[in-house]
């Protein structure tokens, strides 16, 4: 099943997770969105710098540290996806229990490995 995926905190640098997460999501055939600090393109998917409202998000996975995740809070909640993905690093409490609240899933794991043992 294709899942429409955000990726938040994508970044340009092919040693970032976040670039190889997306490269990884092209890959296996899933839609694809980024948003980051700089506009650019990775596999054909464009970096935004702005807080587009995406259609039809399935998953939002997170790179981007706690503290960072605050400002997005109400944009991930607007998005309404089916769940969000905290990946290592990423991890919190404070934002599962707003995601709970508005009956959005969330998942503390790893885009890469969900993607490389199929159960994404």
């Amino acid at each position: 099943m294709k899942k429409s995926t955000l990726v938040l905190g994508a970044s340009l640098n092919p040693a970032r997770y976040s670039n190889m997460a997306i490269r990884k999501l092209v890959q296996s055939g899933q839609p694809t969105y980024a948003i980051g600090l700089r506009k650019g393109e990775v596999e054909g998917v464009s970096i935004e710098t702005n807080l587009r409202l995406f259609a039809d998000v399935h998953t939002v996975t997170l790179y981007l540290n706690p503290k960072r995740q605050e400002a997005f809070y109400n944009y991930i909640i607007h998005l309404k996806p089916k769940r969000v993905i905290f990946n290592p690093g990423t991890e919190n409490p404070e934002f599962y229990e707003v995601l709970a609240k508005h009956h959005i899933q969330y998942e503390v794991a790893c885009t890469l490995v969900l993607l490389s043992t199929n159960q994404y």
